[in-house]
């Protein structure tokens, strides 16, 4: 396409129309000029890239250590710094002999699947409360259960915050109720509301002053040693959205209700209120108690095992 161009232009040139008639030509050249860099951005991208041959890298360079699937928060303190011996941030221990899973709910394992099967699935998604105390031990005890979950390399990378002040849950749901007028009218996209709809959900949050107990989850993107340098917290977010399951498990063995969300666009504003570092991010918020008597929830069903399971 260039060579004939070029070949046209030069015949325009060594013939007199191309004085005659340059005030047609000129906006043609121009013309032909925007189709040819519409059709390059749209085949590149707005630019052409090159492929290059990278040299080797060495184990310091961000291409051998920013692996797919980990979760980083840039250069931490002397990593690849010559001369500086790493260390594990993990000590040292022996390795001790494990036999396995040993507390179960029966000595039948199949028994014992069924009986937390019949506990998980009776677990519902609970909006309104009951004013019923609630034992902070007992919420306190599922925590401890959360923090058994595993984490990358042992960081394990959560803090649990748990609320039961009024006067904090107050300003919580002032905080989160502001956010989610903006999300439900402006930030959300309609698809996104409309499938809310048979959930019945909306800006509103009753069950944030109401609930006994708020747990946030907080997820620690790193954290420091005793000598002051950080220390990195690898998948940071998968192992505490798995503590957060275990929590879940925890309180509904234990009688207690509870809510999974994630209030939109307010991490900072709660993570200022309730005063937290800013290497930790809000994952989760949970309200807790017990489910008030005229509770009601969707009457959903849940997938059958074939739509769960693909056997190999």
């Amino acid at each position: 396409m260039a060579s004939y161009l070029e070949s046209w232009v030069d015949s325009l040139i060594s013939s007199s129309a191309l004085v005659n008639y340059w005030n047609y030509i000129f906006p043609m050249l121009v013309g032909l000029y925007l189709a040819i860099s519409l059709y390059d951005k749209h085949r590149y991208g707005g630019r052409k890239k090159l492929r290059i041959i990278s040299p080797p890298t060495d184990s310091t360079t961000d291409a051998t250590r920013k692996l797919d699937g980990m979760e980083y928060v840039g250069e931490l303190d002397h990593d690849g710094e010559e001369g500086y011996e790493l260390s594990p941030a993990l000590e040292e221990k022996p390795h001790v002999p494990y036999r396995g899973a040993t507390v179960t709910f029966a000595k039948d394992p199949s028994e014992a699947a069924d009986k937390f099967y019949a506990i998980v699935n009776n677990r519902r998604s609970v909006r309104k409360f009951s004013q019923r105390p609630v034992d902070r031990d007992i919420v306190e005890r599922c925590i401890q259960a959360a923090g058994t979950g595993p984490s990358g390399a042992h960081t394990e990378p959560w803090t649990f915050c748990l609320v039961s002040d009024r006067s904090v849950k107050e300003s919580i749901r002032e905080i989160i109720e502001s956010e989610e007028l903006i999300n439900y009218t402006q930030r959300m996209a309609k698809q996104w509301v409309t499938d809310l709809r048979p959930i019945q959900t909306n800006h509103i949050k009753e069950y944030l002053s109401e609930a006994p107990y708020l747990i946030l989850v907080f997820k620690q993107t790193y954290s420091h040693k005793a000598d002051g340098t950080k220390k990195q917290h690898y998948y940071n977010e998968i192992s505490t959205s798995i503590a957060t399951g275990i929590l879940l498990c925890a309180l509904q063995s234990a009688g207690l209700s509870s809510l999974v969300t994630t209030p939109l666009n307010c991490g900072p504003a709660l993570r200022n209120l309730l005063e937290r570092p800013p290497n930790e991010k809000l994952l989760v918020l949970l309200p807790v108690g017990y489910a008030a008597e005229d509770c009601t929830v969707p009457d959903l069903q849940r997938k059958p095992l074939d739509e769960l399971i693909v056997r190999y």
